[in-house]
């Protein structure tokens, strides 16, 4: 579901030796063809070649291919540069049929991805972890994991979005714990929710924020100093409060909800950010720990679409 743009590579760009190999089969095949065309049906008398009528005459009768007019004909091709031109032609045909027909399927899985991005819940103050204006005309929906090493370094990328664009943008942050991270993925957005629930939204923000800062990543969980329940401690809940409310099946519940509007939306894999426009509903994903550039341009898109 990447966001990507269309750029016109290179012939060397679609590996030098791939097309090396091409290039003397389409030569070699050329040189034959040509051969056997002349030989055939007198195609260069009277053109220069040096092949009088009586030679080119001569394969009407079936007989073998005269050595000598083959090798003229090879090096007349060769010496004035026509079959090196006529190679890098046919390859030339080949990388635009190619990068036609990759374009193509480009754009039409940007048309799906963007059209299950629009299945992405919308964003409901009361329901939703918003950090920003709540009422932004965009918002940057993330479908994240704590223990995934990428969301660990994507999480300043958001905060930064928001300064650039003045309270035009907001973050809302929605849970995908990804299965090869449980328990400790599960785990930490169970205890966030539970910070939610205990402190509010700006405890919510703090609370994961410590997260990130102290996972160990790749379903290692927190290191012990700095567990779930020490977190909550340090930002003022309870330990009795919190650990009921670890035990709550509604919290978890809660977490599902979010990781199965995510899978209905097409995410498969985490930071999966939803960059939506508030007021149309037109929506784009940006896929991956993408740098603020790559919202910026989604942002624009978004709020030019129709």
């Amino acid at each position: 579901m990447k966001n990507q743009q269309f750029t016109e590579l290179p012939l060397a760009a679609h590996g030098s030796e791939r097309f090396e190999t091409a290039g003397r089969c389409l030569r070699r095949n050329l040189l034959l063809a040509a051969s056997v065309l002349a030989i055939g049906g007198g195609l260069f008398m009277g053109t220069g070649w040096g092949i009088t009528s009586a030679q080119a005459a001569e394969p009407k009768v079936k007989a073998a291919p005269d050595a000598a007019l083959v090798d003229a004909i090879v090096r007349k091709l060769e010496s004035g540069g026509t079959l090196d031109r006529a190679v890098e032609r046919a390859l030339g045909r080949v990388v635009a049929s190619q990068q036609g027909s990759q374009r193509k399927t480009q754009e039409k899985q940007q048309a799906q991805a963007a059209k299950r991005a629009q299945l992405a819940r919308k964003v409901v103050p009361n329901r939703d972890h918003i950090r920003g204006t709540a009422a932004a005309d965009i918002s940057l929906i993330e479908y994240s994991d704590f223990e995934c090493p990428y969301c660990k370094r994507f999480h300043g990328t958001p905060s930064d979005v928001l300064k650039r664009h003045d309270g035009k943008v907001n973050w809302v942050y929605r849970h995908f714990p990804l299965e090869f991270h449980n328990p400790a993925a599960r785990r930490e957005a169970i205890a966030s929710e539970c910070a939610a629930k205990l402190g509010g939204n700006d405890i919510f923000w703090e609370f994961i924020d410590e997260v990130f800062a102290n996972t160990q990543s790749n379903g290692k969980g927190l290191p012990e100093g700095k567990a779930e329940g020490v977190i909550a401690a340090e930002l003022g809940m309870k330990p009795e409060e919190f650990s009921r409310c670890m035990e709550d099946s509604a919290i978890a519940k809660r977490v599902d909800e979010d990781s199965a509007d995510g899978a209905a939306a097409g995410v498969s894999g985490t930071p999966a950010t939803v960059v939506r426009n508030n007021r149309t509903g037109v929506s784009e994903w940006v896929v991956g720990a993408q740098p603020p550039a790559a919202f910026d341009a989604a942002i624009q898109r978004v709020l030019k679409a129709k």
